[in-house]
């Protein structure tokens, strides 16, 4: 399953994205602390091919995946 998001980024000189907080369903905006691994992997439970950033946000780790632009979170 997964959940559609909005997410505010960094975008680099090099084309790079480092996704900086993520914005909830009901508006809530949370920061991701740290971000520990960053490459292109499929979302197993979810489907599609993206961008996967495992994130630490809040003392959860969780799987944040950028697919063409759109941002989800695998549950």
């Amino acid at each position: 399953m997964k959940i559609d998001l909005k997410v505010n980024a960094q975008f680099d000189l090099d084309g790079s994205i480092k996704p900086t907080s993520i914005v909830w369903e009901d508006g809530r905006v949370f920061e991701i602390d740290r971000i520990l691994d960053a490459h292109m992997a499929p979302a197993m439970t979810a489907g599609g091919l993206g961008m996967r950033y495992i994130c630490r946000i809040q003392g959860r780790t969780v799987k944040l995946f950028n697919d063409e632009g759109r941002w989800f979170m695998e549950t």
